[in-house]
């Protein structure tokens, strides 16, 4: 059997994935839909939107989703698994022979996937902004106590300010630091990680899209891809979906028993709210629904962080907009989502193709 390097797969900004992934889905005789961002354009001059490409009979009773870019620069890991997914012959057959489709989202947040950028073209974090915005908002009370250290006045940070995120540290340990500042905020606009007062246009269009391709699916699978946590090239699979012990186990019998769920407390993701697969409940009601966060490591979290901190901090002075040093940052940013080698390319792809079959199998035989 011939083994195909999985580099084509990939890009190297998001204007190519973009193309990538719209060629690959018109030769492969999808049915291939696009949402442009209107009013903005991209780094390179690129149009922005998020597109589908659907897979399968339309009527099928049952749907795989894999989406991708929800936070920004951890789309090329996902876009080129969408990309390798599209030209996988073998995955394609079975569809043929089943009643499941698949819908591929490329890009829910094209904006920071341009942009190499974790937010949104608003400065929210769309893994935060799904959720009742009629009800109150949620707090999350650390978050004003570690604002000003994690995005202080000047940039680089002192030494004194470091010595305080330190002293944080070891007053509340890591974890508690990593809860307060990743978790979700929705005080400081400006802030990391937050999630907004109102529905964002992405959220918006997202919406739209399950109406169309998923509400009249019996049971769903959901594969929303990421990177920045966890060891490099490793997937851990984290259950996205709501704190049900029988949701739970139904993932673990789907994908195995290393599905990690947050609120049990042992996953490198902290528990949130607003979650973009969460709109499967809002929109298709009646579906089951198995939900998966796809996390893959790229480098140590503590440098992440801190070209986050540096992103945010950027984007809070638009006057810098043109800074040499902005540049630099997204540069880091970039390679704190995602490592250009053959082998991180190739763990990325290989979990997740065996996660697709997995998912295809389950939705085959449930």
């Amino acid at each position: 059997m011939e083994h195909l390097a999985v580099t084509p797969y990939f890009s190297g900004s998001y204007a190519e994935a973009r193309n990538k992934f719209l060629n690959v889905a018109n030769a492969q005789g999808a049915q291939v839909e696009s949402y442009p961002l209107a009013g903005y354009i991209g780094l390179l001059g690129e149009e922005l939107a998020i597109d589908v490409a659907y897979l399968g009979r339309r009527d099928a009773k049952h749907l795989l989703i894999v989406s991708s870019g929800t936070h920004g620069p951890e789309g090329f890991a996902g876009s080129g698994c969408q990309v390798a997914m599209l030209q996988d012959q073998a995955l394609i057959q079975k569809l043929e022979t089943s009643d499941i489709g698949v819908l591929l989202i490329h890009a829910l947040n094209p904006y920071g996937f341009s942009y190499l950028q974790r937010h949104n073209q608003d400065n929210v974090d769309l893994n935060r902004n799904h959720i009742d915005f009629n009800d109150p908002l949620p707090v999350n009370a650390d978050y004003s106590k570690v604002h000003k250290l994690v995005i202080p006045d000047t940039w680089p940070p002192s030494d004194a300010v470091e010595a305080e995120v330190r002293l944080y540290i070891e007053n509340h340990g890591e974890l508690a630091f990593r809860r307060a500042v990743t978790s979700g905020q929705y005080s400081v606009p400006g802030g990391m990680f937050y999630g907004g007062t109102e529905p964002t246009w992405n959220n918006v269009q997202l919406r739209a899209i399950l109406r169309q391709y998923a509400a009249r699916s019996q049971r769903v699978g959901w594969i929303d891809i990421h990177t920045g946590l966890g060891p490099f090239g490793h997937g851990e699979k984290i259950y996205a979906g709501r704190e049900n012990p029988v949701d739970v186990e139904r993932a673990r019998r789907w994908w195995g028993a290393d599905v990690f769920a947050p609120f049990e407390g042992d996953s490198i993701s902290p528990q949130v709210s607003g979650s973009v697969v969460s709109t499967i409940y809002d929109e298709c009601s009646n579906a089951e629904a198995v939900l998966m966060g796809l996390e893959f490591g790229t480098r140590p979290m503590s440098e992440t962080m801190y070209q986050l901190r540096a992103s945010q901090w950027f984007l809070e002075r638009p006057e810098l907009s043109q800074a040499e040093a902005l540049f630099d940052v997204r540069q880091k940013i970039r390679d704190s989502f995602y490592c250009d080698s053959d082998l991180w390319k190739g763990m990325v792809w290989g979990q997740t193709r065996t996660i697709v079959l997995q998912t295809l199998t389950s939705l085959a035989d449930a």
